[in-house]
């Protein structure tokens, strides 16, 4: 990875970057809370928006979510005034606008409600705070809250586990990408895939020469190994980087931090077609039986 000279680094108004995948479990928050935290490493200041009801991103960091007073739930169904809502964090240049429980009852409650899709575009306008990046852990699933996200963001970043079934979401999750693009949010861009969770088996090298080829120029190079100090870290509130900042894991979301810095955003998401075929592909490939390569005996 080569150095980038952060002080001379072109700074947006700000970048409004949503975390996202239809299926759990794939290193979507650990992705959102350790990109975080290397860009206030390197200087920006950054905000965590957690959209999940589950509130890991807010545990992440370090944030007791029982002991506060307000949170996004209250933002988006009682247009609370956000700044109001958003905590300092015990790192350096990073603040949460942090979840609550109660966001697993916002589908029911935003149902009846003109403009539900923009509840969190205009939150996020009426922050006070100057940040350079807005960073969004979306919920695993497709809802309302998801739309929201796509409709406050200027991209989207997918995390994909390095295994066949976490990618057969992908279509889905590419077609609402399209459907906020060409109704509510017309800046929005897919900025990349970052493969998760790779272990070095012949099925996860499969998967991501499958990856590559679905999504052609789409995908980071830099790859996050499966790591048990990234398991451990959220456990103890902290990012990798204070958690062991030595480890794989730490090294590998540095240089993903690094990736997306020095990238341009990749522009116009790919023909829906390709997207649309790839889940078919790969239930094609287990409803024939065949054993995955890696299992195949070699003689």
């Amino acid at each position: 990875m080569d150095i980038i000279d952060f002080n001379n680094y072109n700074k947006r108004s700000h970048r409004i970057l949503a975390v996202s995948s239809q299926k759990g479990g794939v290193g979507k928050t650990t992705t959102a809370i350790n990109i975080a935290a290397y860009l206030c490493e390197y200087g920006f200041n950054v905000i965590l928006v957690d959209l999940d009801a589950q509130c890991n991103c807010t545990r992440g960091v370090g944030i007791d979510y029982s002991s506060i007073d307000g949170s996004i739930y209250d933002v988006l169904t009682s247009n609370k005034n956000p700044n109001k809502i958003i905590i300092d964090t015990p790192y350096n240049n990073l603040k949460i606008l942090p979840s609550s429980w109660k966001l697993s009852n916002t589908e029911s409650e935003l149902a009846l409600l003109n403009g539900k899709e923009y509840r969190l575009k205009d939150a996020i306008e009426k922050i006070e705070y100057n940040f350079d990046f807005i960073i969004i852990d979306c919920p695993a699933s497709l809802g309302i809250l998801t739309i929201n996200a796509f409709a406050a963001s200027t991209e989207v970043l997918i995390p994909v586990q390095c295994e066949f079934y976490a990618l057969e979401g992908i279509s889905r999750l590419v077609e609402v990408i399209n459907l906020v693009k060409s109704i509510f949010n017309n800046s929005l861009d897919i900025i990349g895939i970052v493969l998760t969770m790779y272990a070095r088996t012949m099925l996860s090298k499969q998967v991501i020469k499958e990856i590559n080829r679905y999504f052609p120029g789409k995908v980071f190079n830099t790859i996050i190994p499966k790591n048990v100090c990234l398991a451990e870290a959220p456990s103890m509130g902290k990012p990798i980087k204070a958690y062991d900042p030595i480890c794989k894991g730490a090294l590998a979301y540095e240089d993903l931090t690094k990736e997306i810095l020095k990238g341009e955003v990749r522009k116009d998401i790919v023909d829906e077609g390709k997207y649309f075929a790839l889940s078919y592909s790969f239930k094609d490939f287990w409803n024939t039986g065949a054993p995955p390569r890696h299992a195949i005996k070699r003689h």
